[in-house]
């Protein structure tokens, strides 16, 4: 078929994006209603991946202190609804307000410093956040906040059910890699990708790059709030917890796992690190049970294996099928 991707990795994607708008039915099909809990999570993630992956991969911009926007966003859920006010739109519209003027705060501090200095700054301004909703006792402090009800939107619209949440959450991954594809591809992408590479000759062919990549990082604290909107809405339990540095470093390496600067690569990545996550602990006990509680150190070592000898990531491993492939058609 013409319409078909004629790359191996673009084949990969086609058919990875097929599977996960049908797996709701599959999964109530074979009547494993966890998987899809489970996939959920992994697709919330992947949207903060996503978002991370903006200006980490192709910005060049290290944030450990990205997660706070995923806090935000649960809290812009959880509060409004400690005061039983469910309307999905007042949650959706202050998710994005919210989200989008602390990053606009703290990029226009975080921006005017580089490397590890950036890191730093973005770890302590998230830091700032966690300690902040820790010591908010009305919101329930470090216990955390339950939330009752889901956001109400339209009938059309509805997050009631798993199978509804799964779909919101599907249908945002497909518009935020939309949103990414288009912003890289247009001259504000060409920008921010000539900034992180020699930042010097951008400024002296005229462009303000501060300002192309304040708002990249606007951009990108938006789309991890959302995804935060969606993980409270999912958890319906909130907490300062998931704004925590540790929830930063995770993220970080979902990026590095998949490929960074690539679209899908951010999305491979979370699926590779939520099923071993899940998974792992499991395969652990089976070969023995004593062995399970330490499950985290063959973890580790696969994820320090595949970011030293896996270059690119699962999306570079791809890529470089695609490269062989090309070799021996032309051979």
């Amino acid at each position: 078929m013409s319409w078909l991707p004629t790359s191996v990795s673009g084949r990969i994607y086609t058919a990875l994006l097929l599977l996960l708008a049908a797996a709701p039915w599959i999964i109530l099909w074979a009547d494993q209603p966890f998987l899809l809990d489970l996939l959920s999570r992994g697709l919330i993630l992947a949207i903060a991946t996503i978002s991370l992956n903006l200006i980490l991969g192709y910005g060049g911009m290290v944030s450990l202190g990205h997660a706070a926007f995923i806090g935000i966003g649960a809290y812009c859920v959880g509060i409004p609804a400690y005061y039983d006010i469910y309307n999905g739109w007042i949650h959706l519209l202050l998710t994005i307000v919210v989200s989008a003027a602390f990053a606009l705060v703290t990029g226009t501090i975080c921006l005017r410093t580089k490397g590890v200095y950036f890191i730093m700054i973005t770890l302590a301004f998230s830091q700032m956040v966690y300690f902040t909703f820790v010591s908010l006792e009305e919101y329930g402090g470090d216990d955390g906040l339950v939330i009752y009800l889901r956001s109400d939107f339209p009938a059309f619209m509805t997050m009631d059910g798993p199978v509804a949440l799964y779909y919101w959450i599907f249908g945002v991954l497909l518009l935020a890699l939309l949103l990414v594809h288009r912003l890289v591809h247009a001259r504000f992408g060409r920008v921010i990708v000539g900034s992180k590479f020699n930042d010097e000759r951008m400024q002296s062919l005229g462009f303000n790059t501060y300002r192309y990549r304040l708002a990249c990082y606007v951009i990108s604290g938006v789309i991890c709030g959302i995804a935060g909107m969606l993980l409270g809405n999912f958890t319906s339990f909130i907490s300062p917890e998931m704004m925590s540095w540790i929830r930063s470093g995770e993220l970080i390496f979902m990026v590095v796992m998949g490929g960074t600067g690539s679209l899908f690569g951010p999305l491979m990545g979370t699926g590779a690190f939520v099923f071993l996550e899940q998974y792992l602990p499991e395969f652990m006990k089976l070969l023995r049970e004593s062995w399970l509680e330490y499950w985290h150190l063959p973890f580790g070592l696969l994820l320090v294996a595949l970011v030293l000898f896996g270059k690119g990531g699962i999306h570079g491993m791809l890529t470089r099928l695609d490269a062989r492939r090309g070799r021996t058609e032309s051979d």
